[in-house]
């Protein structure tokens, strides 16, 4: 058994695995009582599981915690707070870019990371990030949430 030690959304987190392979999801969910990533498919084809690794996306159902190890990890709970949401978060309020929220974590944190990188992107840029990935959302609320990441990289939030 190895002891693998994170920071978690701020906190520092110490775990004891037996396989270093073990998705980095089960961890989350299961050690550090996280409800933002979700297991959707455990294939990394859907994008439910997503959470920022050291900055950039990453599908933490074939992630491995031996990976993760050492690491700065943000899943959509990291972001802001119910009384102090993040701008990206309060840009999906705004907009209703939500239903079910089961896939809220990859369009919310790939999307976050591409317009932190790319400020101002356009809506057809954000569109092309996007696509570049799967992300499956069953509700159909793509339109709203491309408004919500539209409106975030402009600034334009509430």
């Amino acid at each position: 058994m190895a002891t693998y030690t994170m920071t978690v959304n701020g906190a520092s987190v110490s775990v004891n695995v037996d396989d270093p392979n073990t998705p980095l999801l089960y961890i989350l969910q299961e050690n550090v009582h996280l409800q933002g990533p979700k297991f959707g498919c455990g294939l990394g084809q859907c994008g439910c599981c997503t959470v920022l690794l050291n900055g950039a996306p990453i599908r933490s159902c074939t992630t491995g915690i031996a990976a993760a190890a050492g690491g700065t990890i943000v899943s959509i709970e990291g972001l802001g707070t119910l009384a102090n949401p993040h701008p990206i978060q309060q840009a999906f309020i705004s907009q209703q870019a939500m239903q079910c929220g089961f896939c809220l974590s990859g369009p919310m944190l790939y999307g976050k990371a591409f317009i932190d990188a790319n400020p101002g992107a356009t809506s057809a840029q954000i569109l092309n990030a996007l696509g570049q990935t799967p992300l499956l959302c069953r509700c159909h609320s793509h339109p709203r949430m491309l408004n919500a990441l539209s409106l975030y990289a402009q600034g334009k939030t509430q």
